[in-house]
């Protein structure tokens, strides 16, 4: 019988890397060893698209989970799997689910990080980096429950998604959209924005020196967004001068419709928004391993 699963991502998945695992075998090499030294049955897999990941997932649980990880993209790609095995059909919702939640808590996994990242996500929560710990972590069995984001596009946000700042040619540009957060609208699609953050930890807080959301947290059980609009300041005698104002609301959902195709990178993946998205929280519905 599997005790752990040591999952890790090769090509072809979300953030995928040459040469089959992302980043150096050597870190993943460590743990699945430590964690056999200490008497656990380990299968170690390799995925490579989505399918591979569902059948890693459907051996954990009862086996513990391990995701080697060289961003956070990656960790993404994997909740996102199992948001999708784990959730239920709208029409088969559990009478014991709470009320601001649409999954179950899903079972905890460990987090291998396999690259020196100072700001990766294992970082900001404090959790160990090296294998040797991330296996007596894992095996130890205490967790910690977080906050995750889901969004009507079938994808999950793990720390925040940022939307426009610059445009696909690396330059600075604005974009009209509308920004609602549960009741209050931050941007109402006529006026043009720089940018916009949707906040569940810190990854997009603060960006080129902009503070834009303050003190996000994965444990708070609401969302954070801001609004950065562009503003030109008359001043008397002299040349007008460009503001940035910022508006910040924090709830339970947001939704953002675009009047154009707006860049986006979520949780460090890439992407274009070109439709209405919205994004809800599901309050402490993933956990990790903790020492």
């Amino acid at each position: 019988m599997v005790d752990v699963v040591l999952l890790a991502l090769g090509e072809g998945t979300e953030c995928a890397c040459e040469n089959g695992a992302c980043g150096t075998r050597t870190p993943i090499l460590a743990c699945r060893d430590a964690l056999r030294i200490a008497g656990a049955q380990v299968e170690t897999v390799i995925a490579h698209n989505d399918a591979e990941i569902d059948k890693a997932l459907a051996v954990a649980p009862p086996a513990r989970l391990v995701v080697a990880t060289a961003a956070d993209g990656q960790l993404r790609a994997v909740m996102r799997r199992m948001v999708r095995l784990h959730a239920p059909a709208p029409s088969k919702r559990p009478d014991t689910l709470a009320d601001d939640r649409t999954i179950p808590d899903l079972p905890p996994i460990g987090i291998l990080p396999l690259g020196p990242d100072p700001t990766d996500l294992a970082t900001r929560l404090g959790l160990p980096r090296k294998p040797a710990d991330v296996a007596a972590a894992v095996l130890g069995g205490r967790t910690r429950r977080l906050d995750l984001l889901r969004n009507d596009g079938g994808s999950v946000t793990l720390d925040g998604a940022l939307l426009g700042g610059v445009t696909a040619q690396g330059t600075t540009g604005t974009f009209l959209a509308r920004v609602e957060v549960d009741d209050a609208i931050l941007a109402d699609g006529t006026e043009p924005v720089l940018m916009s953050v949707i906040a569940n930890a810190s990854r997009y807080a603060t960006v080129d020196g902009l503070p834009l959301v303050t003190a996000p947290s994965l444990e708070d059980g609401v969302l954070d967004v801001a609004v950065a609009v562009p503003r030109t300041a008359r001043r008397l005698f002299r040349r007008p001068r460009v503001e940035i104002e910022v508006r910040r609301a924090h709830g339970r959902a947001v939704a953002v419709t675009p009047r154009v195709d707006v860049p986006f990178v979520d949780d460090g993946v890439e992407g274009s928004l070109s439709r209405k998205r919205s994004w809800w929280m599901e309050r402490g519905a993933w956990a990790v391993y903790v020492p």
